[in-house]
């Protein structure tokens, strides 16, 4: 049974009417549901998954005390500590300290501080730079299943996605170091007889190609571990992960080294094609980097615009 289910069936089954019968008067006030770290909350979890932070629960987030009191929270916690143990052959007692308190009662406030950087989900141009993709993953992944305040939906929706211009300040980064690991650093790498430094620019090459499709899907990138799986899911330029996936995996002697680079160049087309499809480049050629450079020019704000084109990374 995937994570996402058994939280939901478990809050169902004794979250739900235990909020219910003992606190009343707080359920207008609480949201419920799974999101955050770990890979029940992206749906990617398997039967691999269960051997480490795997349970039977649920997030139940507060607002700030002046709505709901210390005192009220720490009933709550104690109500949801003495909900059964055990569901569906799961234990509820697994999560380790390493990962944090990741389920049970936390504050809405300060949950989306530590994800986002920002207790309400309004991010400074500052923050959307610099807050890094996983972390928005996370803050607007699983499913909320109940929220009588409405304040979780309302953050999560601000934070589920990047406006426009900051799409693109991050995407002409992207395109950029793509440029210059793939097209112009790796076949430099494989002739000075570098081969170490040749797969880190094909690594390089991935992670930025990566992170480029994504943002030419709208989506986060989540945790590195889970990349991947993600983007298989994407409903563009998903089949470019195979292609990477053959990048990584492959040797870089010079017989190979060609076909890698026929590979990155193939994979740069497509890339190019869909900044076209958007339009989002009005460069016209096979070169990344005056991609990156077109992309930047179409920055509506201009302090954002001026900002050195790196200054996401």
């Amino acid at each position: 049974m995937k994570g996402l289910e058994l939280s939901k069936a478990y809050f169902e089954a004794y979250g739900l009417p235990m909020l219910r019968e003992q606190f009343p008067a707080l359920l207008p006030y609480i949201c419920a549901g799974l999101t955050g770290s770990g890979s029940e909350c992206f749906g990617f979890d398997d039967d691999i998954s269960t051997d480490h932070d795997f349970e039977p629960g649920f997030c139940l987030f507060l607002p700030g005390e002046d709505t709901v009191s210390r005192r009220d929270a720490f009933l709550l916690e104690r109500a949801y500590d003495k909900l059964p143990r055990e569901f569906r052959g799961f234990r509820r007692d697994l999560m380790g300290p390493v990962g944090g308190s990741r389920r049970g009662v936390l504050r809405t406030a300060e949950y989306f501080a530590d994800k986002a950087g920002t207790a309400d989900g309004r991010l400074s141009l500052t923050q959307w730079l610099s807050t890094p993709d996983y972390a928005l993953a996370e803050a607007v992944n699983g499913e909320i299943f109940f929220d009588g305040l409405g304040e979780v939906t309302a953050i999560r929706e601000r934070l589920s996605r990047y406006p426009e211009d900051i799409r693109k300040k991050k995407l002409a980064a992207q395109l950029l170091l793509m440029a210059q690991s793939g097209q112009y650093n790796y076949m430099r790498c494989v002739k000075h007889g570098e081969t170490g430094a040749a797969q880190l620019a094909v690594t390089e090459f991935v992670r930025h190609g990566m992170q480029a499709v994504f943002l030419l899907n709208n989506a986060y990138m989540p945790y590195y571990k889970w990349s991947f799986r993600a983007m298989r899911t994407l409903p563009r330029l998903s089949l470019l992960a195979e292609l990477m996936e053959y990048l990584l995996t492959t040797d870089n002697s010079p017989d190979m080294a060609s076909d890698k680079l026929d590979v990155m160049e193939g994979m740069a087309a497509d890339v190019i094609d869909e900044l076209q499809r958007q339009g989002l480049t009005q460069a016209v050629c096979g070169d990344l980097e005056k991609h990156a450079y077109s992309v930047q020019d179409g920055i509506t704000d201009g302090e954002l615009r001026n900002l050195h084109i790196l200054a996401s990374e």
